[in-house]
């Protein structure tokens, strides 16, 4: 059941807003002064590289830690005052397992569910249901020292989920998994969202991820520097890519591949590599300039989300 408009709504109408929110340690400025506004039932990626802030803001946001200034508000309370109240309507999945390994599976969380306040025969059935759906209830009397990492994961997904919260802080939830972990985790993850309207908040250094988010924003040195949907993104900050297979090319022919498409040209190792504003306007006058029996394959590769994150935060280090 989709959660109550009024009990994700925070200030701003809506689930997570901030206002000019930041975080110094010992004079070190964490994090600068963010606004964000997230909407309840979206999915929303927090990007950034290693250092950015992007955790130091998920733990305010969370009440893990106080904001040195600003204010933040999820699912309706303010983060520096709320403490319990808004605990009990957020799950968080941390970067590092945080379960106790000598407990089971099942005691990880009726000891979780007994925090968030779950009465016995809600907590058993609960417990029960997310170890059902992450196909750990084989293994829910097993001691979690003997689970695998991509287990441990499933496990703190679980937990994370026990109380039906109504905004998932996912703080990179498939570190170190291999590729069918995170294929089944996103699939239920997805399902979460569409049935029961929970808002995910990501932070992510799989940019493949959070292409399929409905917005991201990109942070670097403490601060916002691009927010929008990923495609939106893609079209403001990347170009195409024409590369041609190519064992040489005479000087001129390059100076003039460059003159006519007006793009950056790098060589690869098969050949070069040009970047375009659009490949459609550029190739026609390309192609009559790459005859002659030298070139072998040309491909046109679109912008990624990747492409966008290393353009941006290079640039923006680059301005430091």
């Amino acid at each position: 059941m989709t959660p109550p408009a009024s009990d994700v709504a925070g200030r701003h109408g809506s689930a997570i807003a901030a206002r000019g929110l930041g975080k110094d340690y010992e004079g070190v400025r964490a994090v600068e002064s963010l606004d964000l506004d997230v909407s309840a039932g979206e999915f929303f990626g927090f990007l950034g590289p290693n250092g950015a802030g992007k955790t130091t803001t998920i733990h305010m946001l969370t009440t893990l830690c106080a904001p040195t200034r600003g204010a933040a508000w999820v699912a309706g309370h303010e983060v520096a005052t709320a403490g319990a109240a808004l605990r009990g309507k957020i799950g968080v999945v941390f970067q590092a397992t945080t379960l106790d390994l000598d407990l089971t599976a099942a005691q990880n969380l009726h000891f979780a569910g007994r925090l968030y306040g779950l009465t016995g025969a809600v907590r058993e059935r609960r417990v029960r249901e997310v170890l059902t759906l992450f196909d750990l209830d084989d293994r829910r009397s097993e001691a979690v020292r003997s689970f695998s990492g991509g287990m441990r994961r499933a496990l703190d997904l679980a937990r994370g989920l026990l109380h039906r919260p109504a905004i998932l802080f996912l703080d990179e939830p498939t570190l170190g998994l291999d590729p069918n972990h995170r294929k089944k985790i996103w699939a239920f993850l997805g399902r979460l969202r569409q049935e029961e309207g929970t808002t995910l908040f990501l932070s992510t250094h799989y940019l493949d991820e959070a292409d399929a988010c409905d917005r991201v924003a990109i942070l670097n040195h403490g601060r916002i520097i691009a927010n929008g949907t990923p495609e939106a993104l893609k079209r403001s900050f990347a170009a195409d890519t024409i590369e041609v297979e190519a064992d040489q090319l005479p000087e001129e022919l390059i100076g003039s591949l460059q003159a006519l498409s007006s793009g950056t040209l790098r060589r690869t190792d098969g050949g070069f590599a040009l970047s375009v504003a659009s490949a459609e306007r550029a190739l026609p006058g390309l192609l009559p300039l790459l005859g002659g029996g030298t070139v072998g394959a040309v491909r046109v590769r679109r912008p990624t989300l990747e492409d966008v994150f290393v353009a941006l935060t290079s640039a923006d280090a680059a301005e430091d």
